[in-house]
């Protein structure tokens, strides 16, 4: 039980830290935005009226999939034995799980579209890509920092014992 405990910590505290610096990386686009009108994402604000620091509340949810993500796919490997590439891939693979979420939610009568002119299909294909981009780099700054935190945690390594052959 110790176990499970640990790892629904571990979850939710990826989920809290993701949601910080995607509350950060909201304010961060909107000033963009607002200083470089025109850009890729103007798509993605014509469906995410919220205010940009709420990007923190998918961003939780999108730290708790990862966690999940990684459960499955890193089990019993140690942060230094995995690639950032392969770990931003499995965060891009929680970016799209995220961007199905609101689908799934939809399809079984859970929540509904705000407008009745807008298509399920086409607002998940305009989540998929930010979200995706998003959970990739949350994913791939997580590894980084974890790589670090656990070099300052580790004790040196024992002098080997000498050859004797």
């Amino acid at each position: 039980m110790d176990g499970w405990l640990r790892r629904i910590r571990g979850a939710l505290g990826l989920g809290v830290v993701w949601a910080g610096a995607w509350a950060v990386a909201g304010v961060l686009i909107g000033v963009t935005s607002l200083l470089l009108p025109g850009l890729p994402w103007d798509a993605f604000f014509e469906f995410f009226d919220a205010p940009l620091p709420a990007l923190g509340v998918p961003g939780f949810i999108g730290g708790v999939l990862f966690s999940a993500v990684l459960g499955v796919a890193g089990r019993r490997r140690r942060f230094d034995e995995l690639s950032l590439p392969r770990f931003a891939a499995w965060g891009a693979v929680g970016g799209v799980l995220l961007a199905l979420l609101p689908a799934a939610l939809v399809a079984v009568g859970l929540a509904s579209l705000g407008r009745p002119d807008a298509s399920l299909g086409e607002l998940t294909a305009i989540a998929v890509g930010p979200l995706a981009l998003l959970s990739s780099a949350s994913a791939a700054a997580s590894l980084a920092l974890a790589r670090k935190a656990e070099r300052r945690e580790l004790p040196p390594h024992p002098a080997e014992p000498p050859n004797r052959s």
